[in-house]
């Protein structure tokens, strides 16, 4: 990983949290650190921008699944804001790591939250078609071009009202607020590695709007969010 990567072109470098022999105790604190980084650059609030206005409109209880979840955290900070909000909200998270799902449901049962963590490899397996709204954060960076296609059109398809990917921007500033960010949050070594390595492979928003589009969602949108981040947003027409 060069010191500082030139960022006008997506280039994915393996990262270590993408090892299937991963240690686990090094995986744990990975996500630990990855929680960190989410309550810092307030993932779950980018998402609940969008998610609330259909919460208080929806008569029904509104279903929703966090896909690559990880650690768990954006549900459970999700469970609680809809807690505190007043409104219903059945949330559920997949993973295709065991040693995540594992993860998120203990921490989930320590702070006495109604979540269901369930192992699912999302790019192997369908999704269940029986979800309001199918989110992930800090996913699609992982995913080459063709994978990243077939993961937003599986999350479409599984999604009856609203689809949204909250992810890194590619970005100078972004990669010098990972490197520094990761540090001072974590001793992780996982995170310190990976972190400005996401960057590096990162979209833009105008690449994700063109995979949207290759996926089938029509009129999606890709706005950027604070800290170098973007929401895509593609809602199923009525």
């Amino acid at each position: 990983m060069a010191l500082w990567p030139d960022l006008r072109e997506r280039r994915r470098e393996p990262e270590i949290m993408d090892e299937p022999g991963l240690d686990e105790r090094a995986h744990v604190g990975a996500l630990t650190a990855l929680s960190r980084i989410n309550f810092w650059s307030g993932s779950a609030g980018i998402l609940w921008r969008e998610l609330l206005p259909l919460l208080r409109a929806s008569t029904q209880p509104f279903r929703l699944l966090d896909v690559a979840t990880g650690g768990g955290d954006v549900p459970l900070r999700l469970w609680h804001r809809a807690r505190r909000a007043g409104v219903t909200l059945e949330i559920e998270g997949c993973d295709k790591s065991a040693t995540a799902i594992d993860h998120a449901a203990r921490r989930a049962a320590a702070e006495g939250a109604d979540l269901r963590y369930f192992v699912l490899d999302v790019l192997n397996a369908p999704i269940p078609e029986r979800y309001d709204a199918v989110v992930c954060s800090l996913f699609l960076h992982h995913l080459d071009d063709g994978p990243a296609v077939e993961l937003l059109r599986r999350m479409a398809d599984a999604a009856r009202r609203l689809v949204l990917v909250n992810d890194l921007e590619r970005s100078s500033a972004g990669y010098a607020l990972a490197w520094l960010g990761v540090r001072a949050l974590s001793r992780s070594r996982v995170a310190h590695r990976d972190g400005p390595l996401s960057v590096q492979g990162a979209y833009t928003p105008d690449e994700a709007r063109a995979l949207a589009r290759q996926a089938g969602l029509t009129g999606a949108t890709a706005a950027r969010r604070w800290p170098f981040r973007f929401l895509l947003t593609w809602k199923r027409p009525t």
